[in-house]
């Protein structure tokens, strides 16, 4: 019985009228009492009280929590926005001071690559077939990011009839993992929708948000490996236009093949 049925019925039993209609007070040993609520229902409601009461400081926490999360990661994408800006401007006045002293100004040496694969798997030795699988290559227009290393120049040149690859830029690696980035996440395939599913993968190396992400792909920082097995292999498209006439050439022989240097780039807009 509810608590309304309770009240009612008290009401009908202690309810006593005069002629006038007036109501008459029944002295209290008289008065119709309703029975005590059952144990149980009151300690369901105590429980449903508290649980509403655990779930609205839960959500108040959260939303702090997330503000100044938020501010964080605004504060860490500025701080990278001027330290590209900083090198971007320190490169412009090398390159002015060589060519005021007539000397030529020769650039550092890539810490990232950026590799895709051209070419299937028809007439492919055992070592190349082994390297394309390390480098994570399945299948044709895979791409992935490699640091810059003697032993991955190695495998490289081993591999290099069928890939194409060279020095992404910062608006290329952006627009990569904006675009088509997606993370492994329990072997699984997930969009990188939001930065909680970059937090939940990376938080522990300290990266929270996408631009976290580019940044350390970008920079080639100590947690590369980490950040670049994350991100899943992008699948790219056929490039606008399609490839070159003599495709399984050397990029510089007029194919396609083989290391770009910065004209990587220039693909990754057409297939991206």
């Amino acid at each position: 019985m509810l608590i309304s049925d309770y009240t009612a019925e008290a009401t009908r039993q202690n309810g006593k009228f005069d002629a006038e209609g007036q109501n008459i007070d029944v002295p209290q040993d008289q008065q119709w009492l309703p029975p005590p609520l059952p144990e149980t229902l009151l300690k369901k409601r105590k429980q449903n009280e508290k649980a509403r009461e655990d779930r609205l400081a839960a959500a108040t926490a959260a939303r702090k929590a997330q503000k100044a999360k938020r501010k964080v990661i605004f504060k860490r994408a500025e701080t990278f926005s001027k330290e590209y800006l900083s090198k971007e401007k320190e490169e412009i006045r090398l390159k002015r001071a060589a060519r005021s002293a007539n000397d030529f100004y020769v650039p550092a040496q890539p810490k990232v690559y950026f590799v895709i694969r051209i070419r299937g798997i028809n007439e492919i030795a055992p070592k190349p077939r082994k390297i394309l699988q390390l480098l994570r290559l399945l299948q044709i227009n895979n791409g992935v990011f490699v640091k810059a290393t003697r032993a991955t120049q190695q495998m490289l040149r081993l591999v290099e009839p069928y890939i194409a690859y060279g020095e992404p830029n910062l608006k290329s690696v952006r627009e990569l993992v904006y675009k088509r980035g997606y993370g492994k996440v329990d072997k699984q395939r997930i969009p990188l929708s939001n930065n909680a599913v970059i937090e939940e993968a990376l938080g522990k190396y300290d990266i929270l948000s996408v631009e976290d992400l580019v940044h350390e792909i970008i920079t080639a920082g100590p947690n590369f490996k980490q950040a670049s097995n994350f991100l899943w292999p992008f699948k790219l498209s056929n490039p606008t236009g399609g490839w070159r006439t003599r495709k399984f050439k050397h990029y510089v022989q007029g194919g396609d093949f083989g290391d770009r240097e910065e004209n990587i780039n220039k693909l990754i807009r057409q297939m991206n």
